[in-house]
């Protein structure tokens, strides 16, 4: 394990004493409103903290092609946003569920998804050595993955090699939604891929929750304008008394026979077919 800065050694300290403001309205979402994503830390050979990020497939029916955090919908009700998190990891990017040391150090409030999904962002911190650990991606849904620092996520330019910077963020104003105006970030995040340098965008609701998790890991504001609040919770508490984050309803598996579909459900008594 890479020994950690004084500024990482911090930041994962007020990661680890950081409660949310109010009870959260995660568990009392359907199923197939919630949501969690893991911000995967780890220390680099300088000491400080970078975050796990995944290219998603250009061929997904959402977010085709984007930058996204390791995570997805929920399996069960039982399921808590740490374990959705924890294997949404694994599935994604093979990151092991047993015999890896991945310390559970913070959940943030639900932020939410254009899918109208309450997202739980769940930070965890790798000790193992990242560096000799090799992603096994998911065929189809991940296409790639890469990791950035995670304190510059504060501010308006990121540091290269060589003690050099460059601007990497871009502030896209305001958008209305759910009643209010909120802030949209985006940034060009610069990886070094095969002796080049690739930058990547990392924008909306990935951006958003990155932002929010500086905050709280180093405890100062960002150089730019934001949202007071973190997370959604006020917003997806209004959607639901409104009635629009109800249960979605299952559609039926296309490769299964319309017949034996209509045949199960009076099987079963169904009276909604």
């Amino acid at each position: 394990m890479s020994l950690l800065s004084p500024a990482s050694s911090a930041a994962l300290s007020r990661l680890r004493t950081y409660r949310p403001p109010s009870a959260s309205v995660y568990t009392s979402l359907p199923l197939s409103r919630r949501a969690a994503v893991l911000v995967l830390l780890f220390a680099d050979p300088r000491g400080d903290l970078r975050v796990v990020l995944t290219m998603r497939s250009p061929l997904l029916r959402t977010f085709a092609g984007q930058v996204a955090l390791p995570g997805g919908k929920a399996d069960f009700l039982e399921e808590t946003a740490w374990m959705t998190a924890r294997r949404e990891a694994w599935e994604e990017i093979g990151l092991p569920m047993h015999g890896v040391d991945v310390e559970h150090l913070a959940e943030l409030p639900c932020t939410l998804a254009r899918t109208l999904l309450g997202v739980r962002p769940c930070v965890a911190f790798l000790k193992e050595n990242a560096g000799e650990m090799v992603p096994r991606l998911q065929e189809g849904e991940v296409e790639g993955v890469f990791t950035v620092r995670l304190e510059p996520f504060l501010s308006r330019k990121y540091p290269l090699r060589g003690g050099k910077e460059e601007p990497w963020y871009d502030s896209k104003g305001s958008v209305g939604w759910v009643g209010r105006r909120w802030c949209m970030h985006e940034f060009s995040a610069p990886v070094w891929e095969k002796g080049q340098v690739r930058r990547h965008r990392v924008w909306g609701m990935t951006a958003r929750i990155l932002v929010d998790v500086a905050r709280v890991a180093y405890g100062r504001d960002p150089e730019f304008a934001f949202d007071k609040d973190i997370g959604f919770e006020d917003a997806i508490w209004q959607l639901k008394k409104e009635g629009k984050m109800e249960e979605v309803p299952k559609k039926p598996d296309p490769e299964v026979e319309p017949e034996k579909v209509v045949e199960e459900a009076a099987r079963k008594g169904s009276s909604n077919l």
